[in-house]
């Protein structure tokens, strides 16, 4: 049972009605904050920003407001308000070109929001983002009182992935901003993330191939099932697709948030859900980590400790892992990073690579006396290990 089904279950202990079961799932007045990723393909209009969505997206915001709740919108639209202002036909697929766009896309994007925006009387802040924050457990951290200050002082905050500096390849580190906005869900234990698209639904097979499909109301598990059914990308200067937005639903599920994917140019879309509307798809949560589980869990991994059966069973059970536990090491870190338990979890070691190629095989009484004094006694404690399937 999911997190909020079971939650539901509680409350309807009584009652055996379907329809009321979902009426629960879908019951958001409790939502006190609420991130809303709008994608590139509904933001855009002929190549450029549309003006008149961006004002009815800051009207719908203004309701929730008024309700009480706390937004944060995650936005894309960058690279490609930045390629209309360049007059490209095509999508830039040169990384330096598209971090040319996003560079001149950015303000113009925020320009918009903010012009929206006062119209209600609501202040908007600017807040980019790198793959290499979030890994970052300072600037992880930092990113999170930052948001909460913003969010007191009655402030939106518009996230986007910083493109014209980051280091990685545009469009991987986040899949227009699809895993961004659930990582952002994530961070600031959001109640809903709503995900908007060109779709009107997670279908059960792509229905731009098959004239059959049919909408999937409610994923109470990500299966396999589930990832095949999605579709393809969207817009020419979208990066993301069915895929990045399953993918998101899964990180966001780990904060126990629930998601609703749905159709962004449906009238009053965001204040039809809140209020309860069967809509879209809703994705329920399977399980509530930690903070710390859930940074464990979405940072990007340094490397691979290649474990003994023994050890992965161990582990499962709650014990520290061990360097006897220990077959090989893959990979250049650090004490203090994260990094892979075979395919399996993600953790923080302890101890760097070099050390741990040394303490392979070994028993623990041996640490100290092989890197000196003053050394843990385990490679990674229960409580900073994190199975990645669940």
């Amino acid at each position: 049972m999911t997190f909020v089904g079971y939650l539901c279950h509680k409350t309807l202990l009584n009652s055996a009605k379907q329809s009321s079961i979902m009426l629960c799932m879908r019951n958001f007045d409790k939502a006190k904050r609420v991130v809303i990723k709008i994608g590139t393909n509904i933001l855009s209009k002929e190549d450029s920003i549309d003006a008149g969505y961006v004002g009815l997206m800051a009207g719908q915001v203004n309701s929730l407001l008024k309700m009480g709740k706390q937004v944060v919108i995650v936005t894309s639209g960058a690279i490609g308000m930045g390629a209309g202002q360049l007059k490209l036909s095509n999508k830039p697929g040169d990384v330096r070109m598209r971090q040319a766009c996003a560079a001149i896309g950015q303000p113009m994007l925020m320009a918009e929001y903010r012009k929206a925006f006062e119209q209600f009387g609501i202040t908007v802040a600017q807040v980019l983002l790198t793959a290499e924050v979030l890994n970052n457990r300072k600037t992880y951290l930092n990113l999170q009182n930052s948001i909460e200050t913003l969010l007191k002082l009655g402030v939106v905050p518009v996230l986007n992935e910083n493109d014209s500096i980051s280091t990685a390849e545009i469009g991987t580190a986040f899949g227009d901003n699809d895993r961004l906005s659930a990582l952002v869900a994530s961070k600031i234990d959001a109640d809903l993330l709503v995900i908007l698209t060109d779709i009107d639904a997670l279908y059960d097979k792509d229905p731009k191939k098959y004239a059959d499909a049919k909408p999937i109301d409610t994923v109470f598990e990500i299966t396999d099932e589930i990832i095949k059914s999605a579709g393809t990308k969207g817009s020419k200067f979208s990066t993301g697709g069915m895929k990045t937005k399953i993918e998101a639903a899964k990180v966001a599920s780990n904060a126990g948030c629930r998601i609703v994917l749905a159709n962004g140019k449906t009238e009053n879309i965001i204040e039809r859900i809140i209020a309860g509307e069967t809509i879209g798809t809703l994705f329920l949560p399977k399980r509530k980590l930690s903070n710390r589980e859930r940074w464990i869990l979405n940072s990007t991994p340094a490397g691979v400790i290649n474990i003994d059966d023994g050890a992965i069973r161990a582990v499962k059970n709650k014990k520290s892992l061990l360097p006897s536990g220990i077959k090989s090491i893959q990979g250049t870190f650090e004490a203090g990073e994260i990094i892979w338990l075979n395919d399996k979890a993600k953790a923080v070691t302890n101890f760097s690579s070099a050390e741990l190629e040394t303490l392979a095989g070994k028993h623990s009484t041996e640490i100290r006396k092989l890197l000196g004094a003053g050394r843990r006694d385990v490679v990674a404690i229960p409580e900073d290990i994190v199975f990645v399937d669940y």
